[in-house]
């Protein structure tokens, strides 16, 4: 067994149920301690989290073969794998709880729940009209696992949806619209949720002149990652209050305590928690089961990570 490929595990493995056999699992977090097996690893399951020292170890792996993580994103890391090494990211993992809070931001802004918090917090009783999301034309822009999940939620809202990826294609759901065609489709947009991946691509993708041609009053959520949105911008149209936002990612994260997000007006901001649920550990570890299990037979891996995605 001392000759069993090893797996660094960033949790029991007992929490695999069975973990499968042929491997030797080490539970370890090498932003608190790099054992001496680190050149021995071959398979690195590593901490949850987007910061960019969960590769700071990845020099050290000279037996590497596979890099699992557990988000959606791979931007922090991807630029970090040695070449031949596989990268998977956590596909499947932060779908549900993804779509969950994007429906939550959605609402509670829509519906002001912030504004209602507040008045609560004064004794205040102010009874005020404010938009459904039933009848609203709701821009999807991005549309992997995390954004069909998140039309699965929109839709029984009585919403239209309109589907928009990097490449336009007919999926049995409908019609995706390519990226080219957003100078088109946004106007016409009540709300605009990004869930697209940081890539050279979609870095300020949202730009002031995106949001130029947002109807007044709409909302924009964003899913995705702070970069994919010019700050600046965003934050103009936010102090002219003539569009809203909800953000669960920033620019710069932790955010600092004097950043101007903090006091721009028509904004919800949530702490980068999209997959930080209850829902999360579950579908984590099944997939990082089936990926050992996949790895240990020889098996294609799922989640490869190849091109622009």
């Amino acid at each position: 067994m001392s000759d069993a490929p090893l797996v660094w595990l960033p949790f029991d493995p007992s929490e695999l149920g069975e973990p499968p056999s042929g491997l030797r699992y080490e539970v370890v977090d090498p932003r608190d301690q790099v054992p001496a097996s680190v050149s021995d690893v071959r398979f690195y399951v590593a901490p949850y989290g987007m910061s960019a020292d969960v590769g700071d170890v990845l020099p050290q792996m000279g037996s590497l073969e596979v890099v699992q993580v557990l988000s959606a994103g791979v931007d922090n890391v991807r630029d970090r794998v040695p070449a031949g090494v596989t990268l998977c990211n956590g596909r499947g993992i932060h779908d549900t709880s993804t779509a969950e809070l994007t429906l939550a931001l959605t609402l509670a802004s829509l519906r002001d729940v912030p504004g209602m918090t507040r008045d609560q917090d004064e004794h205040r009783w102010n009874t005020r009209w404010r938009p459904a999301l039933a009848d609203k034309r709701v821009l999807l822009v991005g549309y992997g696992s995390i954004g069909q999940a998140i039309e699965a939620r929109l839709l029984p809202f009585e919403t239209e949806v309109v589907r928009v990826a990097r490449t336009a294609r007919e999926t049995e759901a409908g019609w995706v619209h390519g990226f080219s065609e957003l100078p088109d489709l946004v106007p016409d947009a009540d709300v605009v949720i990004l869930i697209v991946p940081l890539t050279d691509e979609t870095r300020g993708l949202v730009d002031a002149g995106f949001l130029a041609r947002m109807k007044d009053d709409a909302l924009l959520v964003n899913m995705a990652r702070g970069g994919v949105v010019d700050t600046d911008a965003l934050l103009a149209e936010l102090r002219s209050e003539r569009l809203h936002a909800a953000v669960d990612v920033v620019d710069t994260e932790p955010l600092p305590s004097d950043s101007p997000w903090w006091g721009a007006p028509n904004l919800l901001i949530s702490p980068h928690v999209g997959g930080a649920s209850s829902a999360m550990w579950p579908r984590a570890h099944r997939l990082v089961r089936e990926q050992l299990e996949r790895y240990a037979a020889g098996e294609v891996l799922h989640n490869v990570m190849t091109g622009a995605y």
